[in-house]
């Protein structure tokens, strides 16, 4: 991420009363604390204490079961044994690409896209490019995409795999915000279409609690053995405890249960801020999303995004420019990512309000410069 706007996230988020439209952060609301702390208890207090000891590099079983029976309910031919559990989908991610790609390989992602992982593959030499030829491999999020929250249609997704099987490039399909999702069912992954190129990343951090840092990766059978031993040479396992914990609360409550509810919730909020949107800032355009935790903005106005967030900021409240996103990184014409997860719907409508002011005040010393150059 760039410097200047990491610093200028850190300063909001340490800014006392600012509201955050910005950040993936699920609402702690939503947490299953009390589930959790008698699961953790349990954990701790097994004769054995697996959940207290090292483990192996590819995770707990009954974890990986659990993940292989989920995605066989979506039609992939899974088992356990191609299920490796990692520290949060950042680190599959990191996983893939180090097994997968050489420095200077190009990836083909869409012209906006999740931050982190485009900071991951500029880290690691990757070339992130908006064609799908001449690649060596695509990463995509179609069950939701980010920022936009948006589904990928049934053509696309075909048209994806024949791509990636014509140019015989991998898929690392990224699945973070698959089951936040409102008036459309639960896709097959494309995992269940193409189990030779497909990369399969997923995650507990949307819908039960980032700080467990426990997400999977399935990789092709012939690859396991050489993904195993990239995970094993970052940090030998993930989390036992995070993981025999979570093992032990599947089994005994209604995930399903909590994802529909998780999903109801969001989707109130996401239609209040977009609401809010429309009657505050008419100037900024922008979908409903159909899950996730964010709306993508878009807008006409020319400048720097990294100066709005400061002008936001001096306004008390923040958003993620749309530059980190961007695959070209382009500051202008501004755009941005909002989120409805974190904050309550009062204080999300208080901050668009307070985004309000800040683009105006913007727009006003925009002017200010101009008539001076000139």
């Amino acid at each position: 991420m760039d410097g200047r706007i990491d610093e200028l996230l850190r300063t909001g988020a340490s800014t006392p009363g600012l509201i955050s439209l910005g950040g993936g952060l699920p609402a702690s609301d939503l947490f299953p604390r009390r589930a959790l702390a008698a699961s953790f208890l349990r954990a701790v207090s097994e004769p054995n204490a697996a959940a207290l000891q090292y483990g192996w590099p590819e995770g707990n079983e009954r974890l990986r079961a659990w993940v292989a029976a989920r995605l066989r309910r979506r039609g992939a031919d899974v088992d356990s044994s191609d299920v490796i559990m990692t520290s949060g989908a950042q680190q599959a991610l990191a996983v893939a690409t180090q097994v997968l790609f050489r420095r200077g390989a190009r990836v083909s992602c869409d012209p906006e896209t999740y931050s982190s992982a485009l900071d991951l593959f500029e880290a690691r030499g990757l070339l992130a490019v908006p064609d799908q030829e001449r690649v060596e491999g695509f990463y995509t999020m179609p069950a939701m995409s980010n920022p936009r929250g948006l589904c990928m249609t049934d053509e696309q997704r075909r048209a994806l795999l024949r791509r990636a099987r014509v140019s015989h490039a991998v898929i690392i399909e990224d699945d973070a915000y698959a089951e936040i999702r409102w008036g459309s069912p639960l896709p097959r992954p494309l995992l269940a279409d193409d189990r030779a190129h497909v990369w399969h990343v997923g995650t507990f951090s949307k819908t039960l609690s980032p700080g467990l840092r426990v997400g999977w990766l399935v990789v092709p059978r012939r690859f396991r053995r050489r993904a195993l031993e990239a995970k094993n040479a970052l940090d030998l396992q993930a989390n036992s405890l995070a993981q025999e914990l979570l093992a032990d609360f599947l089994t005994r409550n209604d995930y399903d249960a909590l994802v529909e509810r998780a999903s109801r919730f969001y989707r109130r909020r996401a239609k209040n801020l977009v609401r809010a949107l429309a009657r505050r800032i008419p100037e900024l355009r922008f979908a409903m999303p159909e899950g996730g935790f964010t709306v993508w903005a878009e807008s006409d106005i020319e400048g720097d995004d990294a100066a709005l967030l400061e002008t936001a900021i001096a306004q008390g409240v923040s958003f993620e420019p749309g530059r980190i996103f961007r695959l070209d990184k382009r500051a202008s014409p501004i755009t941005m990512r909002l989120s409805f997860a974190s904050e309550p719907t009062p204080r999300q409508i208080e901050g668009v309000d307070r985004l309000a002011r800040a683009i105006a005040a913007y727009r006003r010393a925009g002017r200010r410069a101009a008539r001076h150059a000139a």
